[in-house]
């Protein structure tokens, strides 16, 4: 296999533990905005931020599945040439015509910036989760 595309694959392969985090802090949103739909003291903001944390976690579940997709296409680079994996991708309609014959060092950019996309929503999702908790905290304090 070629380095880069060793190094790549095995940087992509670390989206998994972004992702379990990422699915965490989901179901926390999701229980914390059912707990508020269900409960006698309701609050808009703990409603919104729960509602953010749940749409981030989905978009995050998205790039986490381009991110293991390319991460099993790099692994396989070792048994095809790049030609290869364009037809074949071609022909299933993942890849637009024409859109094939880019470098290596271009595609391990590409799928690196997934990744990126990736961790910078489980950071939205950390955030958001922060700022809960704080608001929660703050308002919970006697005025």
């Amino acid at each position: 296999m070629v380095p880069e595309a060793a190094v790549t694959a095995a940087l992509l392969r670390q989206g998994r533990l972004l992702d379990g985090c990422s699915t965490a802090l989901l179901l926390v949103g999701a229980a914390a905005g059912l707990a508020q739909l269900l409960g006698a003291r309701q609050d808009l903001w703990v409603a919104a931020i729960c509602l953010g944390l749940v749409m981030a976690g989905l978009v995050q579940k998205y790039w986490a599945l381009r991110v293991a997709f390319d991460a099993e296409l790099f692994e396989r680079l070792d048994r095809l040439t790049l030609a290869e994996l364009d037809a074949a991708l071609q022909s299933l309609g993942l890849l637009a015509d024409g859109k094939g014959g880019r470098a290596l060092g271009d595609r391990c950019q590409g799928a690196l910036r997934l990744l990126r996309n990736q961790a910078l929503l489980l950071g939205l999702q950390t955030l958001l989760l922060l700022g809960g908790l704080l608001y929660s905290l703050l308002s919970a304090l006697p005025t």
